[in-house]
């Protein structure tokens, strides 16, 4: 279903790492289980903000229609 370096989208917020649901997110790793992976979140200049495993089921495909919002992160 998911690939590494595949771009996703949160569908949870994790308050401990500033993130919100919606913040995209890209595949660094896939757990063998197929049950976890891990996302790196980067900054619009590419520094790396947060590296966060999360259960599968918190992230879903972008849709074709959608569009990347810009915001803030503490």
């Amino acid at each position: 279903m998911f690939q590494e370096f595949e771009e996703v989208v949160l569908v949870v917020d994790i308050p401990e790492y500033g993130l919100e649901a919606g913040d995209v997110g890209t595949i660094v790793d896939l757990d063998k289980t197929g049950q976890q992976v891990t996302l790196e979140f980067f900054a619009l200049n590419g520094r790396t903000l947060a590296v966060v495993p999360v259960p599968i089921q918190h992230v879903r495909m972008a849709g074709s229609n959608e569009i990347a919002h810009v915001r803030l992160i503490g």
